[in-house]
């Protein structure tokens, strides 16, 4: 690749900077949070062959950079104010990637009206690898914090569980069953992996009526227990409640083990809410008025010891061999 760490900064990132970017002229942006405001600050790397394939689009991958770092803003009830990025491409990628990510990336910051603020080019031996610190604005003292969740709590989840993880499968053709879905239920699930749909119209619901909440990156399962353990709080989920798209139903009716690996895959990016029940018809009239589809799927209890506890059809517990997907 012939251009320049600055040729790539002045071409392709400099027409995405935002307010207080200074043009990406200086080595750090200068940002005023708004008035009555704390400040909400996320980072996520991926990382190529652990959370993307090397030969994605990259537009995907661009999309994927800066969309986990937008639901965890979203998670904590936060608006965004902009990200930096850390961009780590070695010498086998082209001036013609460089512009397709750029594109897609500035496409998907105006969409979540989080502007590019700064960061760092760099050159890698490989693998490829982003990393994108996010920046947003809660009124004081209403983040949507994990640590929230208190006994008798309703919990929710948005959109739906486990699409991401089948897609994976369905994205490598791994398994016998996917090539006994349907080419729409594939290329659905195929799609929720490559790119993740952060909930950012329901930061508002949840800073109003939300007691805690986290995006759910690592799986339902093992999400969950996290956020209970930061609460101090355990939970009872009733499986039947959690929701499941229709190619998910498909693939887990091919094969049952499937819900396993739907609860606990992860790269969902939903969001988990605990909602006090006399807020629970607010949120959920919220969440219908922004067009997020939510279901309440349990309660917050005061056993702690048992962490999150998921019941069958017959009321009784189902353990999973793994509860979430683990970086380590």
């Amino acid at each position: 690749m012939a251009v320049s760490e600055d040729d790539i900064i002045a071409s392709y990132f400099a027409p995405l900077a935002g307010p207080g970017a200074l043009g990406l002229r200086d080595d750090a942006a200068c940002l005023t949070p708004p008035p009555d405001c704390d400040l909400v600050l996320t980072a996520d790397a991926i990382v190529a062959g652990v959370h993307f394939f090397p030969d994605d689009p990259p537009e995907s991958i661009a999309r994927k950079a800066l969309r986990v770092n937008v639901s965890d803003l979203a998670a904590k009830g936060a608006d965004p104010l902009g990200f930096l990025l850390t961009f780590a491409i070695d010498e086998h990628v082209s001036a013609d990637w460089i512009a397709r990510f750029a594109r897609a990336l500035g496409e998907d910051a105006a969409q979540f009206n989080c502007p590019l603020l700064g960061g760092d080019t760099v050159r890698t031996p490989g693998p490829l690898m982003f990393s994108v610190t996010a920046l947003g604005a809660v009124p004081t003292g209403r983040m949507a914090a994990r640590t929230g969740a208190r006994p008798g709590d309703y919990l929710y989840v948005s959109g739906f569980i486990g699409d991401a993880a089948l897609g994976l499968h369905a994205r490598m053709g791994d398994r016998p069953w996917v090539g006994r879905l349907t080419d729409t239920s594939r290329a659905y699930l195929i799609d929720r992996y490559l790119h993740p749909q952060p909930r950012l119209a329901l930061a508002h619901a949840l800073r109003d009526h939300a007691s805690g909440a986290m995006d759910v990156s690592d799986g339902l399962a093992g999400d969950l227990a996290k956020m209970m353990r930061a609460s101090g709080a355990g939970a009872r989920v009733d499986l039947a409640r959690v929701p499941l798209s229709d190619a998910v139903r498909a693939a887990v009716r091919m094969e049952s083990a499937l819900l396993e690996t739907a609860l606990t895959g992860g790269d969902d990016y939903e969001i988990l809410a605990s909602v006090p029940p006399e807020r629970a018809v607010a949120f959920e009239h919220a969440a219908r008025a922004v067009g997020v589809h939510t279901a309440r799927i349990g309660v917050v209890t005061e056993d702690a010891a048992s962490g999150a506890v998921f019941l069958d059809a017959n009321g009784a517990p189902r353990t999973f061999a793994r509860g979430s997907y683990s970086h380590f």
